[in-house]
């Protein structure tokens, strides 16, 4: 079946011209002549725009099918309905039981992942952009990756804001890393989660450390927060509590009594920890398959599949361990999916030239981490990542995050597009402390009192 049409080729380069003379218009504005964020504004798009084409052509061409055509599948069934009825595509777009308008079941019934909302918000927002392309694949990939490109940009220029003499490699972390371009550039839950957890990112600092109190703000921040629990509810689990600690650190700079800052900072982790465990055994039933029994169970299940499926074809499975479904037997796994997640699939585990990419990835991260740990040596390491609160929040943020993907996914192709929401933090995590080998007027911060607002990105 062939998902892409000629009217994808012939829309697509109108699409760039436009996306990118708007991009133009927005860098000349916030970012004009000399401004050190100025150069990478273009390109970061730009790999964005590539990430969302090759993904295109790789469905198409090598995979004939997938996750993201399905989305579009979808898209195209919901816009269908627009021309008959503007009323019946609104509640669709909504996701309204069809009892309430029985016009609706000609169209609910040719989408099996209507009553799946976090699946089914990428449809739906995907036909909302398709009504201004005539709902064509390649535009409507062009145009999320140009949405969460914002997202993106946002937690970037927060980052670069705190260390001004290292926005080169802060750039390399947000923008440049392939997996994160490739993976969240398309019609994909990722590229929507992406741009929900830049401003999510990006407000949190802009209203709670800038005191910045505007109604943008707050609306970019609900948004966020509402796109991502939707869509993966997972990455908010593993979100908030890095987050918390990064506010708290930042304030308790303040206090002056170093013994009393620190007990400040461990109470504060103890509650996180009780808080978390506890609302997740609460609320199993919201949270679901999201529970942490539910959670072990998963995972072993999907274990046992990937296996069955990796005897009958050449798959790219991996094995952590064997896992029986429960509790302390999914967390004594820890090392084991933090590690599968941030450094495999080793070179020697690609059969696959997609899998083999990551692999590359993975050995770059890798060696840049032994690097760091030879450099300056373990405990080193992690006192100077305690001793700031932003690469606290990276590391808490990617481990619990890379905990949480390498215990459930059980494939290295799944896991490539399932791991990049931490992969800017910790990218970013390795080459701040990979800079603070150099001398230190690489790595001088600019003083609290001598920042400026940053300026908003819209």
């Amino acid at each position: 079946m062939e998902y892409l049409s000629i009217w994808d080729f012939i829309l697509a380069p109108v699409y760039l011209i436009v996306l990118t003379y708007i991009a133009k218009k927005q860098r000349d504005k916030k970012y004009p002549v000399g401004h050190p964020l100025r150069n990478y504004y273009l390109k970061g798009l730009n790999v964005k725009f590539i990430g969302a084409i090759f993904i295109a052509l790789v469905y198409e061409f090598y995979y004939h099918g997938g996750d993201t055509f399905n989305y579009f599948y979808h898209s195209q069934v919901i816009n269908s309905a627009f021309g008959d009825s503007f009323s019946t595509w609104l509640n669709l777009i909504l996701r309204r039981s069809p009892d309430t308008d029985p016009s609706m079941y000609n169209y609910v019934s040719q989408m099996y992942w209507y009553r799946d909302p976090s699946t089914y918000t990428v449809s739906a927002l995907g036909a909302i952009v398709g009504l201004f392309c005539g709902t064509t694949y390649i535009p409507i990939a062009l145009i999320f990756a140009f949405a969460s490109y914002s997202g993106i940009w946002a937690m970037f220029q927060t980052f670069a804001r705190l260390y001004p003499k290292m926005h080169k490699p802060l750039a390399y972390a947000f923008l440049f890393i392939p997996s994160t371009f490739v993976w969240g550039s398309a019609l994909f839950k990722d590229t929507v989660c992406m741009f929900g957890l830049g401003w999510l990112t990006y407000c949190t600092f802009r209203i709670f450390v800038d005191r910045d109190l505007s109604f943008k703000n707050f609306f970019l921040l609900a948004l966020g927060f509402y796109l991502v629990a939707t869509i993966k509810i997972y990455i908010i689990m593993a979100y908030l509590p890095a987050l918390g600690f990064w506010l708290l650190m930042n304030y308790s700079k303040k206090i002056r009594i170093a013994g009393l800052r620190w007990i400040l900072n461990l109470g504060f982790v103890a509650i996180i920890a009780f808080a978390f465990i506890y609302a997740a055994q609460q609320f199993a039933a919201e949270l679901n398959e999201y529970s942490l029994e539910n959670i072990a169970k998963k995972a072993q299940k999907t274990q046992l599949w990937i296996t069955y499926v990796s005897e009958t074809t050449e798959g790219s499975a991996y094995d952590i361990g064997k896992l029986d479904g429960t509790l302390p037997n999914m967390l004594s796994k820890f090392p084991q999916a933090v590690n599968v997640t941030l450094y495999r699939p080793y070179i020697w585990e690609s059969k696959k030239p997609i899998v083999l990419l990551s692999a590359l990835e993975a050995l770059a991260f890798l060696i840049l981490t032994l690097v760091i740990f030879f450099r300056m040596g373990i405990i080193k390491v992690f006192r100077k990542i305690f001793a700031d609160p932003n690469l606290t929040f990276f590391l808490i943020f990617t481990l619990i995050f890379a905990f949480a993907v390498g215990i459930s996914t059980g494939n290295f192709g799944s896991l490539s597009r399932y791991k990049i929401p931490c992969m800017p933090f910790f990218g970013s995590l390795l080459l701040i402390l990979y800079y603070q080998t150099k001398p230190a007027s690489v790595f001088t911060k600019t003083p609290t009192h001598a920042r400026k607002p940053a300026r908003h990105l819209t």
